[in-house]
């Protein structure tokens, strides 16, 4: 049996303080379920944090509007480091994670009266709407529009449903992001000087952009959840761009990895292999040979590979995901049909997962 890819899981977001994190983004971004918490050390992650196991906190916070999550992340051993330069659009990595919002002009109309830094309510290529806000942290989130909501709460915006990543050369990045990931529709891709990137850091120069969605609809799992996602690359044209990770360690600040959710791991590292992006960490190597592995109470098997330019991407194959922990209630995934989504009235059940105060 061949991958099947659910969808975005999350974006990992590397922080100074979880607590102080997780609180801007529940209260600004709607991020309020816990999907897990775990304070233990990162022991499969050494080609990316130094050859060394590191202590981390880290917790899986999800919106019931539906999209991907964040993974808020904490270094409890090392203070986490600061680019070494001011990262700019184009520079190599996450430069963005994408948010969905069901009415673009009412979230711009918050987060301006809020006081958050905002960019002008400019159009994309594709003729939508949409607008960057930059977090305390120095973070940028782009509110883009998406109307498709799984559980409808009144908030603002919806959960992750991409990511803007700078690359040096897109035809390379198409042979990952198409070709693997399955973002096999381009809906634009155009070379110019942009208006709408013209507020960001760097964003004033030539570009060539590209826009890339399925042309089918995930199915099975938490595809429904996860929803429709897409990824944009960004080639800048007029100057050298840095590696926004340049001597630094995963879990470090700003965007860390983009994860998705998958099944059928083993399928997925042959692909993976025989195109040209092995697997760099691998939760069976050092795990049974299921790649079991814990993250608080949820259970799985996950992998890293790097994009052309060292961008890292994961992929979690879910075997365990408790929904009521008093009551001993949880979702084993392993006994599921793949291609069968999880019903609608479990997926909700996560909103017991609430997280009202830190």
């Amino acid at each position: 049996m061949s991958k099947i890819i659910y969808g975005i899981q999350q974006v990992g977001i590397g922080v100074a303080n979880h607590t102080q994190a997780w609180k801007w983004y529940m209260e600004h971004l709607g991020f309020d379920i816990r999907i897990f918490e775990d304070n233990t050390i990162a022991e499969l992650m050494l080609p990316y944090t130094g050859g060394q196991p590191q202590q981390r906190h880290a917790a899986l916070a999800l919106n019931m509007q539906g999209g991907g999550g964040l993974e808020i992340w904490q270094y409890k051993g090392r203070i986490p480091l600061l680019p070494e330069f001011q990262v700019l659009l184009g520079d190599y990595g996450i430069f963005a994670a994408k948010v969905k919002c069901p009415n673009v002009k009412k979230a711009y109309d918050y987060f301006e009266s809020k006081g958050i830094p905002v960019s002008q309510l400019s159009v994309r290529p594709n003729g939508e709407e949409h607008f960057f806000i930059k977090d305390p942290f120095g973070n940028f989130f782009e509110i883009y529009n998406h109307g498709y909501i799984f559980k409808d709460e009144k908030k603002h915006v919806s959960g992750v449903g991409g990511v803007v990543i700078g690359v040096s050369d897109i035809e390379k990045s198409l042979k990952l992001y198409r070709d693997i990931l399955g973002y096999d529709t381009i809906t634009y891709d155009k070379t110019a000087v942009f208006d709408d990137l013209a507020e960001l850091p760097g964003g004033k120069g030539n570009f060539r952009r590209m826009l890339l969605t399925y042309s089918q609809t995930p199915k099975g799992s938490f595809s429904k959840f996860f929803g429709q996602s897409e990824i944009e690359l960004v080639q800048v044209l007029d100057r050298e761009p840095n590696k926004i990770f340049k001597n630094r360690f995963w879990g470090d600040l700003g965007f860390i990895h983009l994860c998705y959710d998958i099944k059928n791991m083993n399928d997925l590292e042959k692909e993976c292999t025989d195109k040209g992006f092995p697997f760099t960490v691998n939760s069976n190597v050092k795990h049974n040979p299921k790649g079991n592995f814990t993250m608080g109470e949820t259970a799985g098997h996950f992998s890293y590979i790097e994009d052309p330019d060292g961008t890292l991407i994961e992929f979690v194959e879910t075997h365990r995901l408790p929904l009521i922990k008093s009551l001993g209630i949880q979702l084993n995934l392993d006994n599921r049909d793949p291609y069968k989504p999880v019903p609608d009235w479990i997926i909700k059940m996560l909103s017991l997962k609430r997280v009202k105060q830190l």
